[in-house]
Formats: C-alpha cells, sequence, structure tokens
C-alpha cells in the first residue's frame, strides 16, 4: 500500500488531486475515454475541489459513477449521495456521462442495471474513502470480501449511520436510512487504479486497523492492501495512530 501523510487535510486533498489528475491525463492520451467511480462523503470534498482545478483534464471523455446510496431518502433529499456528487464535481464540469444510482424504486433492478452499466467496459480508476468502522463504500463489517455479487442491498450498521450524524450529514440518528445500495469490495478493488482520501482525526482507529490487522471482512478496508495500484492519503490527524 503506497501510503502519503500530509500535513494538513487540504493539502491532502491537493496531493490527491495532482496523482489523480495526472493519472487521468495520461490515461487520456492512450485512450478513448476513461470510467471512474467516485466516493460521496466529505472526507472528499478537499480533494474534489483541487480536482477541478486541475488543468488539461478533458472531462468530455470521463465517464463517472459513484458507489453507494441511500434506500428510502425522498428523490430531492440533500442527503442522497447522488445529489451530493452533483453540487460537489458532476455539474462543475462537463463530464461524457453520469451514471448516478436510482434507489428510489425497485432496488434489487437498480442493482441489476448498474451492475449491467459497470460491466460495459472495465473501470478505469476509483476515487475512495475508508469508514470510522473500516467499511468500502457501504460494505460495513463483517463484510464478504469474496462477494460474487457486483452491486447489492445492503442494511447499514449504527457505527456507519452514526458516521453520517458526526460528518452533519443528518440530524439524528433515527434519521438516517438503515439500508443502502452498494458496490461490493470485488467491484471496487476490479479497478485499476484506486485513490483513498482518509482525513480527520475520527478515522486514527481505522486507519491503523487497515494498515495493520490481518486482511478480513472485519475491516472492509484491509482488502485495499490486495491491490497493487492503490495510493492512500491521509493527513497528520488520521496517521496519528500508525
Amino acid at each position: 500500500m503506497d501510503i502519503r501523510i500530509a500535513s494538513t487535510r487540504q493539502e491532502m486533498g491537493r496531493q490527491a488531486a495532482a496523482d489523480i489528475a495526472a493519472e487521468l491525463r495520461e490515461r487520456l492520451v492512450r485512450q478513448s475515454d476513461v470510467r471512474v467511480i467516485f466516493a460521496a462523503a466529505p472526507s472528499q470534498q478537499e480533494m474534489l475541489d483541487a480536482l477541478i482545478r486541475e488543468p488539461g483534464i478533458d472531462w468530455a471523455r470521463i465517464t463517472a459513477f459513484h458507489m453507494d446510496e441511500y434506500i428510502g431518502l425522498p428523490a430531492g433529499a440533500a442527503q442522497r449521495f447522488g445529489l451530493w456528487l452533483r453540487a460537489a464535481i458532476f455539474d462543475r464540469v462537463a463530464f461524457k456521462r453520469v451514471h448516478l444510482i436510482e434507489a428510489s424504486g425497485d432496488a434489487e433492478a437498480a442493482c441489476r442495471g448498474y451492475a449491467k452499466l459497470l460491466a460495459e467496459a472495465p473501470i478505469d480508476m476509483v476515487l475512495l474513502g475508508v469508514g470510522v468502522n473500516g467499511h468500502l463504500a457501504f460494505n460495513d463489517p463483517p463484510a464478504d470480501l469474496e462477494d460474487a455479487e457486483e452491486v447489492k442491498v445492503v442494511g447499514l450498521d449504527e457505527a456507519c449511520r452514526q458516521q453520517q450524524v458526526d460528518d452533519g450529514c443528518f440530524a439524528s440518528l433515527d434519521d438516517v436510512p438503515q439500508r443502502a445500495i452498494t458496490l461490493t469490495v470485488p467491484t471496487l478493488l476490479g479497478a485499476n487504479r484506486l485513490f483513498c482520501c482518509v482525513p480527520g482525526a475520527r478515522k486514527q482507529v481505522a486507519v491503523r486497523r487497515m494498515v495493520h490487522e490481518e486482511i478480513s471482512g472485519a475491516c472492509p478496508a484491509t482488502a485495499l492492501r490486495r491491490h497493487p495500484r492503490c495510493a492512500v492519503y491521509l493527513d497528520r490527524d488520521s496517521s496519528a495512530m500508525l
């Protein structure tokens, strides 16, 4: 695992964005288009803001996906990850195409449809984070690191739901949905490159576990160590227990 530690959260975002932008430019030289999966979380904000400012990226040749979405929120709810990503990046640059997870209707049908879109061509890059409980996307522990499904409906554990409150996304735990659609761990790790931003003191334990614990579904983020091209970006706070 390629771990890079910045002095501040803002510097972490700039470092990650510079590396992601360099990878995008390189791929766009040799490929007609690039397919990227984005995480929707406050931990990604600094990186996304810096990435948008990076020059020389032909966004019109980039297709965007996201990795999870709540089930049960109204279509216009601000907490929906698709809407968060639209505000953070999808509506700020001119992508070739943006595929949002539609979780308002038949969730199982939405999973099948999204899996089909993902399977149309290889995924080049995933821009992700790690939850306070070590989750990747909404794959809470104990997660299946060998999951045969590409996209699935999952229940959210209390630690995951509390994180959404602590991040300021919901007023109380009761407001946080208990189910979601998520890309599975094998789907995320199937991409060619992973760039993982994990800032903040509340992620210290998860970062320590990710780096030092045995690879297992008890801490899904440990699975990142299986990927040959995964860069992890930390700040001083999140790396304090390493």
